[in-house]
């Protein structure tokens, strides 16, 4: 699997959006995310899940990173980093889009 790059520029007011062609499911080890135009499954550890299941609930990446940050007791700049190399990986994947704009 080649290494996604990270996204240029600040992500806090950047939404990510879940396309049609995309399902998943969380288990409690693992969530299983499918491209119905792929066929490919990926699977996510309970933190990559975790930001996810934000995301698609419409928070932005910068309130995502906060809300998993405290969750987690980890330091927001590490989140940030990880988050933003994250929405990374699933854009390349076909599994998210991102915009400037929320739909909260």
């Amino acid at each position: 699997m080649a290494a996604a790059q990270s996204l240029p520029g600040p992500l806090a007011g950047t939404w990510a959006r879940i396309p049609a062609h995309v399902v998943y499911r969380a288990f409690p080890h693992e969530t299983v995310v499918l491209n119905l135009q792929t066929g490919k499954y990926h699977g996510l550890n309970p933190t990559a899940g975790r930001m996810l299941e934000l995301l698609e609930r419409g928070f932005s990446i910068g309130e995502t990173a906060e809300l998993v940050a405290g969750e987690y007791k980890r330091p927001l700049a590490d989140v940030e980093h990880d988050l933003q190399t994250f929405c990374a990986d699933l854009r390349a994947r076909g599994l998210i889009e991102l915009s400037p704009h929320g739909t909260r």
